[in-house]
């Protein structure tokens, strides 16, 4: 069989849509969920064996992980798009280009990242939003986790990438071996040989290592394209390619980011004049954050199955099905958003218990439950905005995935987070999410209502 008939015949483009999202989401969502799971679990077992102030140093280290997934998932989700756009159309010496060249930029960006990270390291957490108290366990934590950062950065950034070459359940095995590991080795390192937030951290590396490991051998198995060494050298083209499809990608985790830095800053200075006090706000607040990674991720997962699916029929001119598909992942969107949601409102205090430890006093769980409650409020509106953000770059219009990205970090939260405190004091950090929410879910609707308005109504292939 000919490659040309290898590619017409390409599953994307011709198996039900319902079964064939199934097929590829369900996978996705398992993997990212796990691969969430990495920092959760540090976070519960930091929790339970040193303490609140453990809790808040990943809290300021974390900034660290979004810089990586910013990077890592723009070349891999843009690489992604890139190469089943290609395939789609019948491209395939450029889509084997596109591949290779977001693998040896991973490799080249992380180790570069690396060096830096350890050497700007304390002014870094400084401007996280350490304090005096908290600065200490960051910068153990931190240091030990920064050299797992090239490895982080190859994974998050291959592993869209094997999903897009029709190996979702390699992709999601990955991912699940590191984190099964990282799950494992946490509670010996801890509290076994009694290395604290160390041993988190080490866990982390070990468990990163091993997950990249098991994507780099994927590359003599890739069932589309067959890679030389010379298709691993980055190339100029390909790479603002890839930077153009997953730049809305790299402005939600790098707005994630601000968000992170903003939130501590603004915990910090209000939490310093209240009852709380500083570092009992930052712990609340990180874990509420980590807690809603998951739902995140369940997302995520849906919408990085839904992907290559976009890619390759929006490629193919075959536009009812990518039509078919937005109306599917949208509803498994909701649904996902509003159990999540019942589940966040419903049980606040069980699910922060998890991250608690024997100095965690009453104000502290009081703190956490009322700001879980109102910042993740109208987390049911969240599900339609994410997937817009990466339904877009994938039929190629990066831009207004970009704007979504954008205008819910940059344009709505942070100025949201600077404003509300000023009138609202320590309370007005909790409300500045829900209100962006909303805001970013408006834009969202009136941003996809429009593009599928434009698209051919009739398939042209």
């Amino acid at each position: 069989m000919s490659d040309m008939t290898a590619i017409e015949e390409n599953p994307l483009g011709t198996k039900p849509l319902g079964g064939l999202l199934a097929s590829l989401a369900i996978p996705a969502i398992i993997a990212n969920v796990v691969n969430a799971l990495y920092n959760i679990v540090d976070q519960i077992f930091i929790g339970q064996g040193v303490g609140k102030l453990g809790n808040a140093a990943t809290s300021i280290a974390f900034p660290l992980t979004t810089i990586c997934m910013a990077i890592g998932l723009m070349v891999g989700l843009g690489s992604a798009s890139g190469f089943n756009l290609e395939l789609g159309a019948k491209n395939e010496e450029k889509a084997k280009r596109i591949a290779g060249t977001a693998a040896g930029s991973l490799v080249i960006a992380g180790i570069i990242i690396c060096i830096l990270v350890r050497t700007f390291l304390e002014p870094m957490l400084v401007v996280f939003g350490a304090t005096d108290n908290i600065l200490p366990y960051a910068k153990e934590y931190a240091g030990i986790t920064s050299f797992g950062i090239p490895f982080l950065l190859f994974s998050t950034g291959i592993n869209p990438l094997v999903r897009g070459d029709r190996s979702p359940k390699y992709s999601m095995a990955a991912i699940v071996i590191g984190a099964v590991l990282n799950t494992i080795l946490d509670p010996i390192f801890i509290f076994v040989y009694g290395w604290g937030i160390a041993g988190a951290a080490w866990a982390t590396v070990i468990s990163q290592i091993v997950s990249a490991g098991i994507l780099l051998a994927y590359f003599p198995r890739f069932k589309s394209v067959h890679f030389q060494m010379s298709d691993f050298i980055p190339r100029w083209s390909e790479l603002m390619l890839i930077c153009r499809l997953g730049f809305n990608s790299f402005i939600y985790q790098f707005s994630n980011l601000l968000v992170q830095v903003t939130l501590n800053n603004v915990l910090r200075t209000y939490g310093a004049r209240s009852i709380y006090g500083a570092d009992t706000p930052i712990a609340a607040a990180g874990i509420v954050m980590k807690i809603n990674v998951i739902f995140v991720a369940l997302v995520i997962g849906l919408i990085n199955g839904a992907q290559p699916i976009c890619s390759y029929n929006y490629g193919a001119k075959k536009y009812g099905r990518v039509r078919k598909t937005v109306r599917l992942f949208l509803t498994a969107a909701v649904i996902i958003s509003v159990i999540v949601w019942i589940a966040f409102e419903a049980f606040p205090r069980p699910i922060i218990s998890l991250f608690g430890s024997a100095e965690a006093d009453e104000m502290y769980f009081d703190y956490a439950v009322r700001f879980m409650r109102a910042f993740l409020f109208c987390v049911f509106l969240n599900g339609v905005q994410i997937c817009s953000t990466t339904f877009f770059p994938s039929i190629g219009k990066a831009t207004k995935g970009a704007v979504l990205s954008f205008s819910k970090q940059i344009v709505f939260l942070i100025p949201l987070l600077l404003i509300l405190p000023r009138f609202f004091g320590l309370d007005g950090a909790m409300y500045a999410q829900p209100v962006t929410d909303l805001l970013s879910f408006l834009l969202a609707v009136i941003f996809l209502r429009d593009e599928l308005h434009k698209m051919p109504k009739e398939d042209l292939a």
